[in-house]
């Protein structure tokens, strides 16, 4: 049963559609402000598929996140009461609000740096940016570095093994895809025996 490796091949195959660069745009603007997946699911079969074009996708990456991240700011900022059910005590993101809430008052632009290059959902910051009337330009900035930082280092790094990088996968995705299944069913269990 070799579910991840049809996956995987499947993701390469949309990877060389003729739109898939603006595919990628639209996932990078969405994931920024309201969608949950990310975008690293498009841009890194994009940058096995082509390598010479990796930065190229990185830059439109980058370039539809930061400009999805204005648009979460903008919900933040004007629209608080419609997403506020999702964020109110025992809401959807909650708790992530709350952290980030208080991420904000301590370290503002490095919070937003931070969270544009980890795997923290990012919309949850750019919509708490808004909210706290965060300053508008340092915000788009550090945007603009963290979200950068993280897909030019994961299209460059894709880049970088090439054609054989795109075997070598294949080679191990099941283990891979089965290893974090695995890792997720023992997150999921102890923190339902601790909580």
């Amino acid at each position: 049963m070799a579910i991840f490796t049809r996956l995987y091949d499947a993701c390469l195959h949309w990877s060389r559609h003729r739109h898939a660069a603006r595919y990628l745009a639209g996932l990078s603007f969405a994931e920024s402000s309201f969608f949950p997946v990310p975008p690293d699911v498009m841009l890194m079969p994009m940058s096995l598929a082509r390598p010479q074009r990796a930065l190229y996708f990185a830059s439109i990456t980058t370039f539809a996140s930061v400009l999805g991240g204005v648009a979460g700011y903008a919900i933040g900022h004007f629209a608080l009461d419609w997403v506020a059910p999702l964020v109110e005590e025992g809401g959807r993101w909650a708790a992530a609000y709350a952290k980030a809430s208080l991420w904000f008052r301590e370290w503002g632009f490095w919070a937003v740096l931070i969270a544009g290059f980890s795997p923290i959902p990012y919309k949850v910051f750019t919509i708490s940016a808004g909210a706290l009337s965060m300053a508008f330009l340092p915000f788009v900035l550090a945007s603009a570095v963290g979200r950068g930082a993280r897909f030019y280092l994961v299209a460059g790094l894709l880049a970088w093994g090439g054609a054989g990088m795109e075997e070598r996968l294949r080679r191990y995705v099941e283990l891979i895809g089965w290893g974090l299944v695995g890792v997720g069913v023992a997150v999921y269990i102890a923190v339902k025996l601790h909580g």
